[in-house]
């Protein structure tokens, strides 16, 4: 038994040899199983919260979400660009260079966790104020955001981590340690929310304490893993021209997480201005949401390892039909999923609250969203293989161009013509449309899926 553990951790996975939709999928697998449980937490917060507290607390920890991404995105960009690096040094064999990025990279999400930590509890108030957040929600929303804030440090290490597991294709890693975390927030939440009437103050607490759980584990084995991207504590420090590398591929992911929440910020601000009951619909939707859009981002992340080992391996064969592979899982999985949700949107409502204004906020949400996300699978898996070679920026312009110029255009002139909420949710179905259309424009003008040339 120990020598099996041992052999477990000697082995990278690389997907440079061998059936490429396995190769994909058996990677996605553990990725998009993680991700639920990452997104379960999440909704098991917003579900405790609105059963046991109310609508208007469901509605703060649900408006809170924008912001805290538009404050934490720069840094899951630079885990991505992380990601891309060590795949690349790990795909050439390059044991020196693997052991240089994984340091720096630790060092960096260390040092990008402690600035979130201030920044986060020092602006909560005034960002939520400026969001126009509703009187009554005010309050939990503040109190959420900054108790959230203070365990940001361990949430950013850990993504660091799990970039640096699922760069060396070691991604059932991540789905044990974010089973662990799930595991430990439900339990919080249940006993903290419900049993000691914590409110919003336990689902923030019960958050911080999972991450740090997700965040000790992984380290953990990082320490203990006999293989390249092995970590030694006193040699995590920051090598310069590796962070030059890593900041410069994870740039422009990062500035696109911020600009994009951004866009979500206004659209949470235009949603804020129909009231409680329709922030927390949207609220409770957008938690559905993820158990759709975190898989395609599942597909997008396997996509990224794949190309970034068979690119780092110089195998351009095996990057070309591995970009259909993703495509066609996302495009299947989205249009399955999209139907499944329309079906039962009903009960899926019903979880979250019985206030039948907001579950009925929830399903004008749902008749906008799911019959489309098959575009959002175009978009993402392109972008997903494109990123993969470290070409960054082309990504990065179609996402900012789509999800988030296009929706601040949408909102501005596009909104006032419409009565309700509906012209609000549009926006999000039309941005996936004009980024998938301008992302296939990109893979067939660049002819990156038949020139060698296009990627070198």
């Amino acid at each position: 038994m120990a020598q099996t553990i041992l052999e477990e951790k000697k082995k990278s996975r690389l997907m440079t040899e061998g059936s490429i939709w396995k190769s994909i999928l058996l990677f996605s697998v553990p990725l998009i199983l993680g991700n639920m449980l990452q997104q379960l937490y999440n909704t098991a917060d917003s579900i405790i919260v609105g059963n046991f507290v109310g609508s208007n607390a469901l509605a703060a920890v649900g408006s809170s979400g924008s912001p805290i991404f538009l404050l934490i995105g720069f840094s899951q960009g630079i885990a991505v660009g992380a990601g891309v690096v060590v795949s690349q040094f790990l795909g050439a064999k390059d044991r020196e260079g693997a052991h240089t990025a994984v340091h720096t990279s630790l060092a960096l999400s260390a040092i990008l966790g402690a600035i979130l930590t201030v920044c986060g509890i020092a602006v909560s108030r005034a960002l939520l104020t400026a969001m126009n957040t509703p009187a009554e929600v005010l309050e939990d929303a503040v109190l959420y955001m900054r108790l959230y804030f203070g365990g940001v440090l361990f949430s950013v290490v850990y993504n660091m981590a799990a970039g640096i597991l699922n760069a060396a294709g070691n991604s059932k890693r991540s789905l044990l340690y974010l089973g662990a975390a799930s595991i430990t927030n439900i339990v919080l939440d249940l006993v903290l929310i419900a049993g000691c009437k914590m409110g919003v103050a336990g689902a923030a607490i019960a958050t911080d304490i999972s991450q740090l759980v997700s965040c000790v584990l992984s380290l953990r084995f990082l320490m203990r893993v006999e293989d390249d991207y092995r970590v030694t504590a006193k040699e995590v420090r920051v090598h310069k021209k590796m962070a030059v590398r890593i900041i410069k591929v994870g740039l422009p992911t990062g500035i696109q997480n911020m600009v994009i929440s951004l866009s979500n910020v206004l659209v949470q601000v235009s949603v804020n201005g129909y009231g409680a009951a329709a922030m927390a619909g949207f609220a409770a939707y957008m938690k559905v949401d993820g158990f759709n859009i975190l898989p395609v981002l599942s597909f997008s992340m396997a996509a990224t390892t794949f190309v970034g080992q068979n690119f780092g391996a110089g195998k351009i064969g095996r990057v070309k039909k591995g970009t259909f592979v993703t495509l066609g899982m996302c495009i299947v999985y989205t249009i399955l999923t999209g139907i499944l949700l329309l079906v039962f949107q009903d009960p899926i409502m019903h979880l979250f609250t019985g206030d039948e204004t907001v579950i009925a906020y929830g399903k004008i949400c749902m008749l906008y969203f799911c019959p489309f996300y098959w575009m959002l699978g175009i978009l993402q898996g392109l972008a997903g293989t494109v990123r993969g070679t470290g070409k960054s920026v082309p990504p990065m312009v179609v996402l900012l161009i789509s999800l988030c110029l296009f929706r601040i255009v949408w909102i501005q002139f596009a909104l006032p013509l419409f009565a309700g909420i509906e012209g609000v949710l549009l926006v999000y179905p039309v941005s996936w449309a004009v980024g998938a259309v301008l992302m296939v424009l990109y893979a067939w003008k660049g002819k990156w899926m038949q020139l060698p040339e296009a990627i070198s």
